[in-house]
């Protein structure tokens, strides 16, 4: 057995081995080590090789899925090697024969299918990147859908389009992973990398492999593809067939993304922007879970592709947007779609098991489901008295069809309780298949015989405890407690019961009826899983044959959801639609975040302040100066995540907006140190800000807030003054620029497409209120101090504070500094005490120094080691007092 192991791991070296014996799936050696570590389960040994003992761990069968999630979710790949024969089988061949085994199945974390191992709300995308003479190309693939997907890519591009999918997994070859100029690309992405040989990345390798599978003669009806794209497709084709052994999941017909067809948004702005997970990695408090009003796993997995891949086509995205109001209009029909919807089952991930092989008669039941909704939706939308549809909805009904005859024979096939797997049987309903029937009614009369025979041996034995069971190893066998025993070992019974086995606190016992009818129970139990099976078959065949056009429904399913969630959420946050063209346009009236907005609401905290942002081509940089916490960066991600919404096809929160489509979108908000690459945060912030000026052009939207404040004050402000200019004269694109420095507010004479604009705020009785309102101008001072006393810094902190930058702002700051190092504040918590007179921490701006107190004096005259420990008690009374005054 362990020759066969080894040589089973052999070939698998990268994997986890899953090697089933029984009822557990074993793991030896360095593979039960790490697995027992990474499960936190028991690790034992069995057994030596080459002198040493062999470590052994394993987990059941039926409950694997759990563990096999935890090992994947660890970035362990794991190879489930079952037995391919019955051990009955094996014994034939001999007493010490082993029975064959062999890997059935690699599972990667782009490979997963089980609903167990996915979240339903999330695509699980495999990727794969190939480089050939005419360029890079980039594929993806679902496998729990199908969907593949190809696009050509730049090398600059590369990481937004991969932050763009947020892969699972992502394949590249061996030469393009030791790329230098991908070396920092790959380390954000090296724990989902998957380093494959040269040789699976070739070209016309991939396209053979494509036109096997899809059993064509050419690619030309799927479009026009270029050698790189080709190459990436074939590359993923060639590692799903290597991880499942040959099996094949429906693929659909390969769908290009053509250059420049969706918002490029890079890496960084995403993260900054807290599209699809927050800064800390969490779905809660990002963009994607507060406009989610989705009720269907496929739905809200294509809401998220929608939001991270934002159109630039405005007919494209006017085609949406017309579905979003339709639904918006119509609330009857909204209302009743999205209750039909709410029953649909995910059909797109049940059709993928049951073609791959891996489904179950649930599955089957959930394909039933979701046609059967299905042609309720298309009755609802075919209604006559509702308006002409939309292009989109009318592309909807269509793509729906007709399913009826395929439902109607699950409908008759499926019994009410399904099994999870197929091979526990009993899921074709009675009346379906009349020879299963006839061999369900003998298994179940058998059944009721046992029952009889355990009363007539109770009976018989004179032991009313006496039970008939049944168990893998012995079958059918009655069984007594030890007390009882001699009952049926002494007298006329023993010749009737045989006995089989001894254990501490009972024996078990057999008889020839028990045995003869035991065979004809199990002869008519496999015969019904059997017949059963080829029912099952049959089923999934009759899916498989009309695959393309289930997984049509599933889309159009999926599509509408979207559209009356979009629709749902206008109507719950009041959104509006936007205008979206080809101009230059960005113009927004009343625009609020979406994120920030309903945080507040949920905490009865107060409306949120709405504001206009107009970038017009003779007004495209906005110069945003004002206090901190005044709302600068809340204003530069809105109107972000405006454009975000507003091409993603959705209405936006503002009362109106007008937006020129946006080809890329930048965003530089916040950073932090990346200490694994050796940046500091100020070296972050510059390759981001690099990557904005280097890239973006004249339909490009950038939000960039506070550049240069991680480094020395004149630094960061030459920095940002080099910024601006850049922007303004040779990106010319619209531009949203926060900053601290107000030197920067000159550049506005310099620069006609520059504007000032500045957050309000209200100064009364000495205290700061934040208006949270932008309006045209700059700010005159940026009021850290009050924020930091807002913090929580101490009184004397802030006082010192306040006293230091009087000083500055007063002149010459050299002059101010050196003053400064040389008056440092020895006698703070005595002169803070001082009822009347200037600040204790006012620097006096003449040179004299510091007046003594009436304190210090008396201080100074003491004569300490004199005193008596009385007197000195007498002297601590007589200081406290001159302090009181």
């Amino acid at each position: 057995m362990m020759a066969q192991y080894l040589e089973i791991k052999q070939a698998h070296p990268d994997c986890l081995l899953f090697y089933r014996m029984g009822d557990f799936y074993e793991m030896f050696f360095e593979d039960a080590v790490n697995a027992a570590r990474a499960l936190d389960i028991a690790l034992t040994k069995r057994g030596q090789h080459l002198g040493e003992d062999i470590a052994m761990c394993g987990v059941p069968v039926h409950s694997h899925e759990s563990y096999l999630q935890r090992l994947i979710r660890q970035g362990f790949r794991v190879a489930i090697c079952e037995q391919m024969e019955d051990p009955a089988e094996a014994k034939k061949r001999g007493g010490k024969s082993v029975v064959k085994r062999g890997v059935v199945r690699i599972v990667t974390p782009g490979t997963l299918t089980e609903d167990s191992l996915l979240d339903a709300r999330s695509s699980n995308w495999l990727a794969s990147v190939a480089e050939t003479a005419g360029g890079l190309g980039l594929a993806w693939l679902e496998m729990s859908t199908g969907e593949l997907m190809v696009q050509p890519v730049e090398l600059a591009g590369l990481g937004a389009a991969i932050g763009r999918l947020d892969p699972q997994e992502v394949l590249v070859p061996e030469r393009l992973a030791q790329n230098p100029e991908l070396f920092e690309l790959w380390a954000e992405w090296k724990t989902r990398l998957t380093v494959q040989p040269n040789p699976r990345f070739d070209s016309e390798n991939g396209r053979q492999r494509l036109l096997d599978v899809y059993g064509v003669g050419t690619l030309d009806a799927f479009g026009s593809f270029t050698r790189g794209e080709v190459a990436a497709a074939g590359a993923l084709v060639a590692y799903v067939e290597l991880t499942q052994k040959g099996r094949m999941p429906r693929l659909s017909t390969p769908r290009r993304l053509g250059p420049g067809a969706v918002m490029e948004i890079d890496a960084a702005t995403r993260r900054n922007l807290e599209l699809t997970r927050t800064m800390t990695g969490e779905r809660r408090g990002s963009l994607l879970a507060t406009i989610d009003r989705t009720v269907t796993g496929a739905g809200a997995r294509l809401l998220a592709a929608h939001l991270s891949a934002p159109l630039t086509d405005p007919a494209a995205i006017a085609k949406r947007l017309d579905m979003v109001e339709y639904a918006l209009n119509e609330e009857r029909l909204r209302t009743g779609l999205r209750a039909d919807l709410r029953r649909c089952p995910d059909l797109e991930r049940a059709l993928s098991r049951l073609t791959l092989g891996r489904g179950g008669p649930r599955d089957l039941a959930a394909v039933r489901d979701g046609l059967d909704q299905a042609a309720a939706i298309r009755a609802a939308l075919g209604d006559g008295g509702l308006p002409p549809l939309p292009d989109g909805l009318a592309a909807v009904a269509r793509m729906l069809g007709e399913h009826a005859q395929l439902v109607d024979r699950l409908r008759q096939a499926l019994a009410p309780e399904l099994p999870l797997l197929a091979r526990d049987g009993g899921f074709i309903a009675r009346g379906y298949a009349p020879q299963l029937d006839e061999l369900v009614t003998l298994r179940d009369e058998s059944r009721r015989l046992i029952a009889g025979l355990q009363a007539k041996y109770a009976e018989m034995a004179g032991v009313p405890a006496l039970k008939v069971k049944h168990n893998n190893v012995l079958g059918y066998h009655i069984e007594v407690t030890a007390a009882h025993a001699d009952k049926l070992l002494s007298g006329p019974n023993r010749e009737t019961f045989m006995h089989r086995q001894t254990m501490a606190n009972a024996v078990r016992f057999g008889t020839v009826e028990l045995s003869d009818l035991e065979r004809r129970i199990s002869e008519a139990a496999d015969r019904a899983l059997a017949v059963e099976l080829e029912l099952f078959e049959e089923l999934v065949r009759a899916v498989a044959e009309r695959a393309d056009a289930i997984a049509q429904a599933a889309r159009a399913l999926a599509g509408l959801d979207v559209a009356t969630s979009l629709a749902e959420l206008a109507v719950e946050r009041r959104y509006s639609r936007p205008v979206v063209d080809d101009s230059l346009a960005f113009s927004i009236r009343g625009g609020r975040h979406p994120v920030v907005e309903a945080v507040l609401e949920a905490a009865n905290a107060g409306p949120f302040v709405a504001n206009d942002c107009d970038l017009s081509p003779d007004n495209r940089l906005w110069l945003l100066t004002g206090p901190n916490m005044a709302g600068k960066s809340t204003f530069l991600r809105q109107n972000a995540l405006i454009a975000v919404l507003a091409q993603m096809g959705g209405f936006v929160p503002a009362e109106h907006a007008h937006i020129g489509a946006v080809d890329r979108l930048f965003s530089r908000v916040g950073a932090a140190d990346d200490l694994a690459r050796g940046r500091s945060t100020f070296m972050v912030e510059m390759v981001e800000t690099a990557a904005i000026l280097n890239q973006s052009g004249p339909r490009a939207l950038v939000i960039l807030d506070e550049i240069g404040r991680g480094t020395a004050t004149f630094d960061g402000l030459s920095i940002a003054w080099a910024c601006v200019e850049h922007l303004h004269d040779v990106n010319r694109c619209r531009s949203l620029f926060a900053t601290h420095y107000h030197e920067l507010t000159m550049l506005a004479s310099k620069l006609p497409g520059l504007s000032c604009h500045t957050m309000r705020i209200k100064e009364w009785q000495n205290e700061v209120i934040f208006l949270h309102e932008v309006a045209a101008g700059a700010a005159d001072r940026s009021y850290g101090i009050h924020v930091a006393k807002l913090a929580g810094l101490p009184p004397a902190v802030v006082g010192r504070a306040e006293a230091v930058l009087k000083l500055l702002e007063s002149g010459d700051q050299n002059a101010a500094i050196h003053r400064l190092a040389e008056d440092l504040p020895l006698f703070s918590a005595a002169l803070k005490r001082q009822p009347a007179g200037p600040s204790p921490w006012e620097v006096d701006a003449t040179p004299a120094g510091p007046q003594a107190s009436p304190v210090e004096d008396a201080l100074k005259a003491l004569d300490v080691d004199g005193l008596t420990p009385r007197q000195a008690l007498e002297e601590l009374y007589r200081l406290r007092g001159l302090l009181a005054g």
